[in-house]
């Protein structure tokens, strides 16, 4: 197929006005001009897209196919000359921003709130994910933002301090951690874990640490949120 968006208006102006004359003169071109491009069309598609009679012409079942799908098109054009045009003023735009779970949950649902009610004009599409994830996303320019541990290396990446959110163990009074100052990951791995969504980029963060250190985490049940995570570890 070779026709272009002035062939697809053409032929919209000549179906709505009910001969070739008018739709030229509608799409600003003369009548030859406007006559071989219709002809052009039809000889690239293969098919036959008016019928010609002495009142003008009607498009065939070919033509009334093309005649929906142009205008889809064209809907479709107004909408990317809107959206572009917003750019272009100034007016919009959008931030990608990939965080992990502790961010996710903790700080940025009231800064994002505030951030998007302040710029209207501004979206923001935010990708939850580990750290490590993170940092290779944007080493490869798949996202503009992004809120990772400090356990994890940024290479050249610019970086600046956003909140301190140390990880915490917790557990029951009785377990038996629970007497011993400062226990590390590494001894806690002796025990089952209530972990939270094996999904979630903490968790993956988690499981991917025990494995450097030659462990795995003995996940015995899992959790959706730090406030599952508690109620289960209380209990």
């Amino acid at each position: 197929m070779h026709f272009d968006l002035i062939d697809l208006r053409l032929f919209l102006h000549t179906v709505e006005c009910g001969n070739i004359t008018a739709g030229a003169q509608r799409s600003h071109l003369s009548l030859p001009a406007a006559s071989a491009r219709i002809r052009a069309m039809e000889s690239s598609l293969g098919v036959v897209l008016l019928e010609r009679n002495r009142r003008g012409v009607q498009p065939t079942p070919a033509g009334q196919a093309l005649v929906t799908h142009a205008r889809q098109i064209g809907q479709q054009v107004e909408r990317l000359q809107f959206d572009l045009a917003q750019y272009a003023n100034g007016l919009y735009g959008q931030v990608r921003l990939l965080c992990n779970t502790a961010a996710l949950t903790e700080y940025l649902p009231e800064l994002l709130a505030n951030f998007l009610r302040q710029r209207p004009q501004i979206d923001v599409d935010i990708q939850e994910l580990p750290s490590l994830r993170i940092v290779q996303a944007l080493g490869q320019g798949i996202a503009d933002l992004g809120i990772v541990s400090t356990a994890v290396a940024t290479g050249d990446l610019q970086t600046r301090p956003f909140r301190d959110d140390p990880l915490v163990l917790i557990m029951a009074p009785d377990h038996p951690l629970a007497a011993v100052d400062n226990p590390g990951f590494s001894r806690s791995l002796e025990h089952g874990y209530v972990g939270l969504g094996a999904s979630s980029a903490l968790a993956l963060h988690l499981e991917e640490h025990a494995l450097h250190l030659g462990r795995r985490m003995q996940v015995r049940v899992r959790a959706e949120g730090f406030d599952g995570v508690i109620r289960m570890v209380a209990h």
